[in-house]
């Protein structure tokens, strides 16, 4: 059984899980890392282009966390938005609604 799901309901995406949880965490270091690496890559620190190179790492793993949620969550919104703009057609047209 994997650490972090990867298959999603909708209904199951819209809940707040431990991968929203990881992925607060991870954006917010990912972040201050990206800052500070960039910082100090700019002075040519060895240092900075490792801090730099563990922002990138963040940010990725942050991105695999989260992502299948994310798409979930967005093709369902997307579905009923489809739905809604087409009713909205009908009311338009004056056509009755089921």
């Amino acid at each position: 059984m994997a650490f972090f799901r990867r298959k999603w309901t909708p209904g199951e995406a819209d809940e707040w899980t431990k991968e929203d949880y990881i992925a607060s965490v991870l954006s917010a270091l990912a972040y201050i890392a990206l800052a500070v690496g960039s910082a100090l890559s700019m002075l040519l620190m060895t240092s900075g282009f490792i801090i730099l190179a563990i922002g990138i790492l963040l940010s990725l793993a942050m991105y695999y966390i989260i992502d299948p949620k994310l798409r979930m969550i967005s093709s369902e919104y997307e579905k009923r938005q489809k739905e809604y703009l087409q009713e909205l057609a009908k009311i338009q047209r004056w056509e009755e609604i089921k």
